[in-house]
């Protein structure tokens, strides 16, 4: 596990040390070849570990045996002297023609200091390496008992094979819902096979609900019956324990192809049900072809998996996926008390359980493995949750009954592909617990932190989190983008202990801080204190968050000289004064500021590596030109204006006509049309967000600049882009003719109008590829939402309004809409006829004062999954929906949602029309507690690609799975690493939670 988290970190400064030797620093030949020396040593290291991880290695590898820490320590002075001489290197650049020739003593000093630094680091290796050939006897015997228990404990299950009936909670609503699945046909579709996917996070019962509904009245119904676990199997074992089970004929030398054959000709028309517990591959296209699809007789194949993309795989054709959820608070505290509470201590008054219940997370196995941990010291007249729960990463690391939790979070960690992702998880330890996470605010922070090399690498990392369960989405957007998500009580403690023991992270707790060389450092509220003293070396920091109150040693940035990220969006004694010294910090790449926060200096032009400058909760409203010449800025967020006095001199002119801006996100400027920043946008040709306000003054007398600026960004060239193009535009009243200026050809991903709308401006009408819209006005015309019925790109849909117009979605209306969103504060909503929204998946309705059904005939939507309706709507209302969405062909889901954020998203960095955090107010609702669980009720998968509809169609813990296994903490290395490259355990999680255990 460590090992690949080093290989990872050495591959990303390889490219940086390489790049010393590049003429522009001037090195001498002995230093470059010094260099390349070192890039080699490091490179085959890197390889080492690579092929001691592919291949399973349990020997201590025939190039290198150097320890983890040995070459953990390596790294970073790497790193560090790479960014050191960067950083003095910067300073110079940055100097004026006087200084530069004043210090270049300095310069030559720099560059000797790196010589001599590159010297003790070829020495660093050699020595590690002879200290290891001194003690290889007992590293060897050391070795030979940890790979004896290591491949112990990953031959056991972290399951219970005897998980009692009494043990199960809240499983009825789950375990019913899919026994109907073993009965019920698809509208319009002859007996045919169903696959049935339960997707969740291990330990989160899905192996427990599948033995439930294996086992029930109904699942014993069938001819034949088979239950097979894939972990660590390949389509081919799989295919031939289910022959072995049936009876069937098995050669061992058979191949897919051939057992495939025998399966499907043993099955025959026979009605069978089997699962396939635990599949952590796309196994599911090599073996379908066993399992025809035109069975006859409703046969069942059930799938349990923690990847969602497996599971939408498995079930993409008349399939069914069920996702576990967390249990609620009521069968959370149940399930704890039956494994923590002795039989005499029932009558007892138990102390407070909130904490950790809080930390298990509505985990079943969590709850359980904690609940005994519990009683094993004597609780409830022992020690109490709280002072549990402050020690409980050391008590997940090495309490015995642990052991199973800690299996499952392991192996959760170490199935992740590559550096990347572990490294990115990991990241997650810098935020508080239950903070909201915003996904493209991470993403670029990953991307400074240069833990990935470019945007797609950094989503794909973020969308394997999600894929894997690992993380939880909290929001998402419109376009099935996660907005906002978190990690989960017991990866989080996973997360904090893997970050802080590999020196990954250092959280800042009361004034104590756990070491003194600290590369990220996070401030969480109340961790220190202005008149602190902290013996810790700040100077080779690269990462900072504050949250709370930081204090005056934090805050001195002259002792910084290595930062790339420094967040302080809510640092609440940052001020104005401390920004000139932030300006010094030269390798900067994010910065994040925060309300206390009234102007920027001139002198932010020497950040020259910054890509992204998040304004958002400052009261910045003057703009100095300085920040638009950045030639490394990418992402730039605010409210602002430019300043009168602006004078555009020759070199901004030439900064701007030979193309230097680099700039992507604009979101964005104020202008009355006056002056500004419409004249300087016609220059930045990398925009592809644009966000601006419009707003009339006294001096305003037309708008022809901002006219011109904005036809030239939506502009449709003839090579027909396809680019990820977006505007917003907020208008005063008087102002909204501008609209009507705007010409075709367009082009646009995504538009958001908010102003006085009367009519649908025609360059909307006629704009190519359009497939996000809000518009928000007091009042929306009946003319208007005609004309939106037309836009036949159109795929998300937000209406904001007080009130809209009656009208009528007609027949074939919005082809290929999916996801439509009304905010309202009058429930005016539209009448919808038979065969409109063809291809609708998600139906909003914010609106507190909705009655009943609205008149809305929600099984006309054939291929709707959920709807969502405002929080604050009558439990009446509510109970109508959940009714109509059990009785809807696709059992909908039904959620509430925080009407506050859904009706302005413009904070948000996210697509046009965002979509908030659904509620947790079903728990506490005057419905059943499960109220959100049990109506959420699963998705029935589209089969194939959408046809276009013709009549009424439907879009439609037992055994040892992985669910809980793999090698225990003992040899992984907290706190103390494992020796030598062979020694890595590994770990990973998943996510979302359930109804049993």
């Amino acid at each position: 596990m460590e090992a690949a988290l080093l290989s990872g970190f050495i591959k990303t400064i390889l490219p940086r040390l390489f790049s010393l030797v590049e003429g522009k620093y001037k090195l001498h030949k002995g230093l470059k070849s010094d260099i390349k020396s070192l890039e080699k040593e490091l490179r085959m290291i890197a390889v080492t570990i690579d092929e001691q991880i592919s291949l399973g290695r349990k020997d201590q590898g025939a190039v290198l045996s150097l320890s983890i820490d040995d070459l953990r320590e390596l790294a970073h002075h790497i790193e560090d002297c790479v960014d050191r001489f960067l950083y003095h290197v910067t300073r110079e650049q940055q100097a004026s023609l006087f200084r530069r020739t004043v210090r270049s003593p300095k310069t030559l000093l720099s560059r000797q200091r790196l010589a001599a630094e590159v010297q003790v680091l070829k020495k660093i290796p050699e020595e590690a390496h002879q200290r290891e050939k001194r003690y290889r006897v007992f590293a060897a015997a050391g070795l030979s008992s940890s790979t004896r228990h290591a491949e112990s404990s990953s031959c056991s299950s972290g399951s219970d094979p005897h998980t009692l009936q009494a043990d199960l909670v809240g499983i009825d609503g789950p375990r019913d819902e899919l026994v109907q699945q073993l009965t019920e046909e698809a509208e319009g579709l002859t007996k045919q096979l169903k696959v049935i996917s339960i997707v969740g996070i291990h330990g989160s019962g899905k192996t427990v609900l599948a033995r439930e509904v294996y086992e029930s009245d109904v699942g014993r119904q069938f001819s034949l019956r088979a239950w097979v676990s894939a972990t660590d199997r390949g389509p081919r074992e799989v295919l031939m324990e289910i022959l072995q089970k049936f009876g069937g004929p098995v050669v061992d030398n058979s191949s897919v192809d051939q057992l495939t054959v025998d399966l499907r000709k043993h099955l025959g028309e026979q009605r069978y049900f089997i699962v396939i517990d635990d599949m952590q591959t796309d196994q599911w296209s090599t073996i379908e072809a066993a399992f025809p699809e035109d069975n006859v007789v409703s046969s069942r194949v059930m799938v349990t998996t923690t990847i969602q993309s497996v599971a939408n795989a498995c079930s993409s054709s008349n399939g069914y996926v069920h996702k576990m959820r967390r249990l609620g608070n009521k069968h959370s505290e149940q399930l704890f008390i039956k494994k923590a509470c002795p039989t005499k201590y029932s009558g007892y008054t138990r102390p407070e359980s909130k904490e950790v219940l809080k930390k298990c997370d509505g985990q079943p196995l969590a709850l359980v493995t904690m609940g005994q941990f519990l009683r094993k010291n004597g609780w409830p007249t022992g020690p109490n949750c709280e002072d549990v729960c402050r020690d409980l990463r050391r008590h997940l690391e090495q309490d015995d009954t642990l052991e199973r939790m800690r299996r499952v979070l392991i192996h959760s960690f170490s199935s992740l592909p590559g550096h990347g992702p572990k490294a990115c998880l990991l990241y997650f330890g810098m935020f508080p617990s239950d903070h909201p996470i915003k996904r493209k605010r991470l993403l670029r922070r990953w991307l400074a932190e240069g833990f990935v090399e470019a945007q797609p690498s950094s989503s794909e990392n973020f969308n394997t989190l999600i894929d894997r369960n690992i993380i939880e989405p909290i929001s998402i957007c419109n376009d099935d983008q996660v907005k906002t998500c978190k990690t989960y009580g017991m990866m989080r403690e996973f997360i904090l202990l893997m970050s802080t023991s590999q020196d990954f992270i250092t959280l800042l707790s009361g004034n104590k801080v756990e070491r003194k060389y600290v590369r990220r450092l996070s401030l969480h509220h109340h961790s220190a204190t202005s008149g602190s003293s902290l013996d810790m070396d700040l100077s080779i920091v690269r990462s900072l968050m504050v949250f709370g109150e930081a204090g005056k040693t934090i805050l001195s940035f002259p002792k910084y000289q290595l930062l790339r990220v420094l967040d302080l969006e809510q640092c609440t004694d940052l001020e104005d004064d401390h920004l000139k010294d932030i300006c010094n910090l030269f390798l900067l790449k994010y910065l994040s500021l925060g309300e206390t926060v009234t102007s920027l200096p001139k002198e932010i032009e020497k950040l020259k590596l910054l890509e992204a400058l998040d304004l958002r909760r400052t009261k910045v409203k003057i703009l100095p030109i300085e920040v638009l010449l950045l030639p490394c800025l990418l992402h730039l967020f605010g409210k602002f204006q430019l300043s009168d006095k602006v004078k555009i001199t020759s070199d901004i002119q030439k900064f701007f006509l030979t193309e230097q801006s680099n700039l992507e996100t604009f979101a964005g400027f104020v202008t009355d049309g006056f002056q500004g920043f419409p004249q300087i946008m016609n220059y930045m040709t990398n925009l592809r967000k644009l966000k601006i306000w419009l707003e009339r003054s006294e001096r305003s007398t037309n708008f022809t600049d901002v006219v011109n600026a904005v036809q030239k960004f939506v502009h449709d060239d003839k090579e027909e882009s396809n680019d990820p193009r977006s505007l917003s535009l907020h208008f005063d009243d008087g102002t909204e003719n501008i609209l009507n200026s705007l010409k075709a050809p367009c082009y646009l991903r995504s538009l958001k109008l908010k102003g006085t709308l009367l009519e649908l401006p025609q360059f909307v009408i006629s704009m190519r590829g359009l497939r996000e819209l809000c518009l928000s006005s007091k009042k929306l015309t009946a003319g208007l939402l005609a004309a939106l019925a037309n836009l036949k790109d159109l795929q998300h849909l937000k209406l904001i309004a007080d009130v809209l117009e009656d009208f009528i979605i007609e027949d074939q209306a919005f082809p290929g809409l999916l996801h439509l969103c009304f905010v309202l504060q009058r429930a005016t909503l539209p009448t919808i006829e038979e065969g409109a929204l063809p291809y609708l998946i998600s139906l909003k309705l914010i609106c507190k004062d909705l009655v009943s059904l609205a008149d809305i005939e929600i099984n006309r939507l054939i291929c709707v999954k959920e709807v969502s309706l405002d929080h604050r709507v009558a439990p009446e209302t509510r109970e109508t929906w959940e009714k109509a969405a059990k009785e809807h062909p696709n059992r909908l889901k039904v959620l509430l949602v925080n009407a506050t954020d859904e009706s302005e998203s413009e904070a948000a960095d996210c697509s046009v029309a965002s979509m908030p955090a659904v509620s947790e107010a079903k728990e506490t609702s005057p419905t059943s507690e499960v109220a959100v669980q049990e109506y959420d009720i699963q998705m029935k998968v589209n089969q194939g690609p959408p046809a276009a509809p013709e009549k009424q169609k439907n879009c439609a813990d037992q055994p040892s799975s992985k669910d809980e296994r793999n090698p225990a903490f003992s040899n992984i290395g907290f706190p103390e690493v494992a020796r030598g490259l062979t020694e890595l355990s590994i770990a990973q999680n998943g996510n979302v939670s359930s109804y049993t255990y």
